[in-house]
Formats: C-alpha cells, structure tokens, sequence
C-alpha cells in the first residue's frame, strides 16, 4: 500500500512531469473550449433573432416653409446625442440625415454649390439623393431619417441605416 496522498497522482510535482500535457487533459480543454464556443455562438444567434427592430418616436424637427431651397436645419434625432441634418433640395423636397460620418464618425457638411454631403476629414462625399457614398473611404451610405408631412410640420419617425435595393 502506498503512503503517498491521493493528491500526488492529479498534481504532480516533479518538474519533468509538468513540461507535457496529457492526451486526456488536450481532449478535456478542447472540448471545454469547444462547448464554450459553441454556447456563445447560440447566445449570439438567439439575441439576433430575439432582435427587434428598434421604434423610435416621432419629433418634429421643422416647419415646411421655415428653410430656403438647398437650405440645412440641425437637428437631434432619435436622441439629443444623434446629429442630424434636414435639406430642402426642392420647392416640396425635403430630405434628412445621421451627420456622422460612416468612415470614422466625423461631422458631415452639405456643399450647397456642388449639391452633395461631404466629409471633410477624409474627403468622402454622400449624395444628397439617397446618401449613397459618390467618392472616399466611407464604406456604407449616411443613415437616413425618415420624414412624414403633417401640415406644415415635418415630422421625423425612424431612422433607415441601409439603402433599399431594388
């Protein structure tokens, strides 16, 4: 009978056994890692299924006859923190945007003159149309904020952060 503690064959001292991992502890810490990923993928999955699709309340942001044709209103949409500008492009056109940047969140301006959103810390350029990306590093179009017409009111109530393909 041996009269070394039971501890001595689990943790062992010497220092030439504690240079190489065993088969059994390899296949332990692979599939330990493996069901820690596989768990995470799941929460990941079900979060983004879970999901929904954020509602943001409606604020009015201007009265219709208040801006000059290609004529800018700063505005915070859907929250105080969310820079937002509103332009009028026509008599009855009246169109919004996230003034942040897609590249790397500067302030974009509108140049009138040239009739496009430009991003002048990287030289990136949005159309005024869509917010598509004409020229520069940024790589998704300026997220648009939707705008409805009551009265005389325009009235923002959502935000579109991609461009609808047809």
């Amino acid at each position: 009978m041996s009269t070394d503690p039971l501890w001595r064959d689990e943790f062992s001292i010497r220092a030439a056994d504690e240079r190489y991992v065993g088969r059994r502890q390899f296949a332990k810490f692979l599939t330990l890692t493996s069901l820690g990923m596989f768990a995470g993928n799941v929460w990941i999955l079900v979060k983004g299924l879970v999901a929904r699709v954020p509602v943001f309340a409606p604020a009015v942001v201007a009265k219709a006859g208040d801006l000059p044709v290609d004529g800018v209103k700063l505005f915070t949409y859907p929250t105080p923190k969310d820079p937002c500008l509103l332009i009028r492009t026509a008599r009855d056109t009246y169109v919004a945007y996230s003034q942040v940047c897609t590249h790397l969140s500067c302030a974009v301006v509108y140049d009138a003159s040239r009739r496009q959103l430009e991003c002048p810390c990287h030289h990136g350029v949005f159309a005024v149309a869509d917010g598509s990306v004409v020229a520069g590093p940024p790589p998704r179009p300026l997220p648009r904020v939707t705008l409805e017409r009551h009265g005389d009111d325009l009235v923002a109530v959502g935000l579109e952060t991609e461009i609808a393909h047809e």
